[in-house]
């Protein structure tokens, strides 16, 4: 019986990823539909930017932007890969880029824009990133950092990790307040029995940290500079990634400022004490508070 239901599993998983990956390839394929003589001479174009950072940190804005740019596709946040990161996380290095690779060039070639410049944007790549970085020597990390008590406003308000929260994300992987891969095995009974802001702050803390293990090859842009500023963080950004300032500039302009300080209106007194609590060294290391 126990064979079987292996069996089945495997069927299962097999089925979803062939699902996953035609989804994703599609999707991918209409994004570089237009821009594949971009880049005529290049038969691969393998300077990928992976754009890392906590979740709600406005990771999936900057993805967009940059793969808006002519010769640029945006791969979005491919499934197979935030599906494989958890098991990825405490695999050698040399583990983490042979998978990486294999997922993505997968995509990439189903795609049709092998010859575009890709930016991946799983924050949960953050896990992986020396390893995404060894898969592709020539790439960039670009880490988008935001004030972790933001962020806590925006987890609440997804529910992400509320207790009754039931769903799956389409990694297949459950939402709900139980300890995921990255929080440490000695606290995981402590993570759970905790206020959802905690495991909130605590979530930040944790994709914050994996996402400046590499920081050689990162570009560190914070979320409030770019809404100060747009113009001044694009030409920034194209200057330390080697493309033209103009259309990040144009995809720069589009950033909402609404969402900047809203923990001091969001957040109530014992949330923001159970933040700092959690996240209080990081936040000051990083100079938000």
């Amino acid at each position: 019986m126990q064979e079987w239901q292996e069996v089945m599993h495997a069927a299962r998983q097999a089925t979803w990823a062939a699902s996953a990956y035609g989804v994703t390839a599609v999707r991918v394929a209409l994004r570089g539909n237009g821009r594949r003589r971009a880049i005529p001479s290049l038969p691969r174009e393998d300077r990928l930017v992976f754009v890392v950072g906590s979740p709600r940190s406005g990771t999936s804005f900057t993805g967009r932007a940059l793969g808006s740019q002519p010769g640029w596709v945006d791969l979005g946040e491919v499934p197979l890969l935030k599906a494989a990161v958890p098991k990825l996380s405490d695999r050698s290095t040399e583990e983490q880029a042979v998978v990486v690779r294999r997922i993505l060039q997968r995509i990439r070639t189903i795609g049709l824009v092998r010859g575009l410049r890709g930016v991946e944007q799983n924050p949960e790549t953050s896990y992986v990133l020396a390893g995404a970085l060894q898969a592709y020597p020539r790439a960039t990390a670009v880490h988008v950092m935001r004030d972790g008590r933001d962020v806590v406003c925006s987890l609440l308000e997804r529910g992400w990790l509320r207790a009754d929260h039931r769903a799956q994300d389409d990694a297949r992987q459950s939402y709900g307040a139980h300890a995921r891969f990255w929080v440490e095995p000695e606290r995981r009974d402590e993570f759970e029995q905790a206020s959802e802001a905690r495991r909130t702050a605590w979530a930040w803390r944790r994709y914050v940290t994996a996402a400046r293990a590499v920081p050689e090859r990162t570009i560190e842009l914070r979320y409030e500079a770019l809404v100060e500023n747009p113009r001044a963080e694009a030409d920034r950004l194209a200057a330390a990634l080697g493309s033209e300032p103009a259309p990040l500039r144009d995809a720069f302009a589009q950033v909402h400022d609404a969402s900047v300080g809203r923990w001091r209106r969001d957040l109530t007194p014992q949330q923001i004490a159970d933040v700092e609590g959690e996240a209080g060294g990081l936040l000051a290391e990083l100079g938000y508070a």
